[in-house]
């Protein structure tokens, strides 16, 4: 395998205030690696940067062998913010049809890929439906679905289960391992411990500092626990939520 992400001593300040502080991790092809931490360690600052949406202070991130942030590269990429961007006026079938519109989708291809991520998240009967009549659940799962629209080939989920019932999250999984068996190569922000565990490799996040890193079974075996929880206060995960 060979490294798609790499992040090599990035640290970030807004002003005078340090967010993240000398981050070194690399993502390898086809893998699903996981940010675990609390509310405020510095999970989405760091995605957005791997995204090419921010700039780090120092250090270097590449994606796909590109220095970041590069615009081409941006499309080859699929993010889905912590917040949801989407057009409240406009229908689910609308914001699809314009988001796929900006990844260069047209016609029948156009159609399909809205079909197929829309079955996916669990929304085709809801497609003409008005954002501003979505629950927040809906919002989120309409979001993925604009993520997924052009087949990225780094898909990059802040947080992407907030506010999803279990039935719907697992289904979510269940296909982000195939498309990870497929070639995407995936980096998702949790604060839920069950779904750390779900993640091939896991880099732990407390205060802007990668506390620890490896697989999660690794982590657990390392710090003799039985959950990520339990390893996660042993690397001194502990932590104000905020």
């Amino acid at each position: 395998m060979s490294s798609v992400i790499q992040v090599l001593d990035v640290s970030k300040n807004y002003g005078s205030q340090p967010v993240l502080n000398n981050i070194s991790l690399n993502v390898e092809r086809n893998e699903i690696y996981g940010l675990l931490g609390p509310s405020g360690a510095g999970k989405t600052t760091l995605v957005k940067m791997i995204a090419g949406i921010e700039t780090p202070t120092s250090g270097n991130i590449t994606v796909l062998d590109t220095a970041m942030p590069n615009l081409y590269n941006m499309t080859r990429i699929g993010f889905m913010a912590q917040s949801d961007a989407l057009y409240a006026e406009l229908s689910g079938q609308e914001n699809l049809e314009f988001f796929a519109s900006i990844y260069g989708l047209k016609g029948t291809k156009q159609r399909e890929r809205i079909l197929h991520t829309a079955s996916l998240v669990n929304l085709t009967d809801f497609l003409k439906k008005p954002v501003h009549q979505y629950s927040g659940g809906m919002k989120r799962r309409l979001s993925l679905a604009a993520a997924l629209l052009h087949e990225p080939e780094v898909l990059i989920l802040d947080e992407p289960t907030v506010g999803i019932d279990p039935v719907l999250r697992q289904s979510i999984w269940n296909e982000l391992y195939k498309l990870s068996v497929a070639g995407t190569t995936i980096l998702v922000t949790t604060h839920v411990m069950d779904e750390a565990e779900k993640c091939g490799q896991l880099g732990m996040l407390r205060d802007g500092r990668l506390i620890a890193s490896g697989s999660p079974q690794e982590l657990k075996e390392s710090t003799t626990s039985a959950t990520i929880e339990e390893a996660f206060l042993s690397y001194g995960g502990a932590a104000n939520e905020n």
